[in-house]
């Protein structure tokens, strides 16, 4: 079942009326009546064109709905549908086990990589499970564990980053937050293998950067990426996040301004309606493109991949 927008409305009501109609027909052809058939089609054809115009025409704030959407797929969707053999490993040898932030061993058709990204959850348990995609300093301790293995196992590190923002809790700021980001940020940096990163949902603040320092850096159609989140940037400018639409045209967060202004490399088109109407389609269309880049970088020496992302970060806002 299908979880509309407040944009989408237009297309909710058309689609209840298909649904209407097919349940008419059903009973017309138990009762050899009526054949309605065609006004059925006639009606999906109007929904497909109403979806494909809306979603041609997305504002920033609609684009941020979009990227928040609770059926958009996950880290877990993407290992289900993209990778295969996935192994996780957990814990950051220091505190515990932070499941906001998953990683382990997976392949991509013939590439054996070190996949790791932010899990948000599917349903209210896993949500809560996975702090909502929130990671704490133990996370990003781990993501930095695996980036390391990965260099040293010459496996390339591929990252799925979807989170509003690292965890702000007491207790993670106890734990020394702001130096876990800052040394994934700096593992990033410095790892001598390949690596990809792609933005698949919300790409917020330091949380998404601590894992999105690559050389090569993705991002779905309707994925946003930006340094706080519209509300929060609104509530500090307007005092109120009623602002948060203004905010977000001015934050330049979606995929096509950030293109634009070379913080992204480039766009991974998702499905006419979103990600979350065809999630297994988007998988594939996703590792395709991640795969196509790996294979772009393979046999790059460590000193190259280094020069190649320090100078891809120098060149953002020259």
């Amino acid at each position: 079942m299908i979880s509309y927008l407040e944009f989408e409305k237009p297309i909710a009501a058309l689609d209840a009326r298909i649904a209407e109609l097919r349940q008419t027909a059903e009973a017309a052809e138990l009762a050899g009546e009526l054949d309605i058939s065609a006004e059925i089609r006639k009606l999906e054809a109007k929904s497909a064109e109403l979806l494909g115009q809306a979603y041609r025409a997305l504002t920033p704030w609609q684009k941020t709905q979009v990227a928040r959407h609770p059926s958009r797929p996950h880290f877990h969707d993407y290992i289900a549908h993209a990778f295969a053999d996935f192994v996780p490993l957990g814990g950051d040898r220091c505190f515990g086990e932070d499941k906001a932030i998953v990683g382990g061993l997976a392949r991509l058709g013939h590439r054996r990589v070190m996949l790791i990204g932010h899990e948000k959850g599917n349903d209210t348990q896993s949500r809560i499970r996975h702090n909502f995609g929130m990671g704490k300093p133990e996370g990003y301790r781990k993501a930095i564990r695996l980036m390391e293995l990965a260099g040293r196992f010459g496996l390339p590190v591929v990252t799925l980053v979807d989170t509003s923002g690292a965890f702000p809790g007491v207790e993670a700021e106890e734990r020394g937050q702001a130096e876990a980001i800052a040394r994934s940020t700096q593992a990033c940096l410095a790892l001598g293998v390949p690596m990809v990163a792609t933005i698949v949902g919300e790409g917020g603040s330091g949380g998404a950067v601590a894992l999105a320092s690559a050389e090569r850096v993705l991002m779905l159609e309707h994925a946003v990426y930006s340094v706080i989140s519209p509300e929060g940037c609104a509530s500090i400018l307007w005092r109120t996040a009623d602002k948060a639409a203004d905010a977000a045209e001015a934050m330049k967060v979606t995929a096509q301004d950030l293109l634009q202004l070379g913080v992204i490399d480039r766009i991974v088109a998702e499905p006419v309606g979103g990600a979350h109407r065809d999630p297994v389609a988007m998988a594939q269309t996703l590792g395709a493109a991640i795969g196509d880049e790996l294979d772009a970088l393979a046999g790059t020496a460590p000193a190259a991949l280094r020069a190649r992302r320090e100078d891809r970060f120098l060149r953002i806002g020259a």
